[in-house]
């Protein structure tokens, strides 16, 4: 009998402690908020990486860019110098990328013709991230008629034929690198505007925005100081992708004649090596300032892809309530 009362106590002990540590973990689980498994841990969370991806993609920018600016420093072969090698001659040890169909150097004409092609897209994309990003944010900001009137502007812009644009004001003022830039810029300005108004829509009312105005800020003080920084995390994403548009469309217009008509960029190489006699016998000559394009605009689009998805969407407050 002592023993089978011990055992009974043994029993009714480890009964005891497994419903105590059962009800313990209930209570755990009652008291733990809604969708706190759904949220991760901020401080176990992975860190985000822009990923070997963005880098190649910036390290091919950046060697094109420098390249490019290096040009007069570089030894190699002036661009204008017709007969440096064989005509038509194909890729050599000489001429790496070959000569053209009066003998000129194509390597060296393809970075050369990287100056303008670069200079058009980058000053473009920046004029018009300025001036549309501005438009945007104090739209966005003021509402009300401010709001109305700059939204007007916008549509009247995007209702442009693009072409009919690009064909009045090179007829006005001439086909100069900055007459094309101000053309391009003109494109940009409302898609940059109407992106900037909805984000500045979103920080609008957020509660650091509120404060600043409880502080006394004044209105210019809260767009400079508050909004805008905000702004700026998504449209560096756009700026590289606007980038690679505005070279794209800027070889477009050379291609129908339109663009600069002092020195050359990769679209009017392209243009002079799209004979159809040029392609049979010598393609290099528009191949190799196509690649070159190609491969630049492929990279400024994928670092914008993933400057996109390292900028989590959730984190500017756009989509994601």
């Amino acid at each position: 009998m002592p023993a089978d009362t011990s055992e009974h106590t043994i029993s009714s002990s480890r009964t005891a402690k497994y419903w105590r540590k059962r009800s313990s973990a209930t209570v755990e689980l009652a008291a733990r908020p809604v969708g706190a498994d759904a949220e991760p841990d901020p401080d176990r969370a992975p860190q985000r990486r822009l990923g070997i991806t963005f880098w190649v993609s910036i390290g091919w920018v950046l060697l094109v860019t420098a390249a490019a600016i290096a040009a007069p420093l570089l030894p190699i072969a002036d661009p204008d110098q017709i007969g440096i090698g064989p005509r038509a001659s194909g890729p050599n040890w000489d001429q790496w990328f070959g000569t053209d169909t009066v003998g000129r150097d194509m390597f060296s004409r393809t970075i050369w013709g990287a100056r303008v092609s670069l200079m058009v897209g980058f000053f473009s994309i920046v004029a018009g991230f300025l001036v549309g990003g501005m438009m945007g944010v104090v739209s966005g900001y003021r509402r009300g008629w401010t709001d109305l009137a700059l939204g007007f502007v916008t549509y009247i812009m995007l209702s442009f034929p693009t072409l009919v644009l690009f064909l009045l004001v090179i007829l006005l003022f001439g086909q100069g690198l900055w007459t094309v830039t101000a053309a391009l810029s003109i494109v940009v300005i409302p898609s940059v505007s109407r992106l900037a108004r909805a984000i500045t829509i979103a920080f609008a009312e957020r509660e650091f925005v509120a404060a600043a105005r409880l502080l006394g800020a004044t209105n210019r003080r809260v767009m400079v100081r508050e909004i805008l920084p905000n702004v700026l995390i998504p449209m560096s994403a756009l700026l590289l992708l606007g980038l690679g548009l505005t070279i794209v469309a800027e070889g477009g217009l050379a291609f129908l004649g339109l663009s600069v008509a002092d020195g050359f960029s990769w679209g009017k190489m392209i243009q002079l090596g799209a004979g159809l006699r040029t392609l049979q016998t010598a393609p290099w000559v528009a191949f190799f300032p196509i690649g070159a394009m190609f491969l630049t605009v492929l990279s400024l689009n994928l670092a914008g892809d993933r400057l996109r998805q390292y900028f989590d969407v959730r984190e500017l407050g756009i989509g994601s309530r």
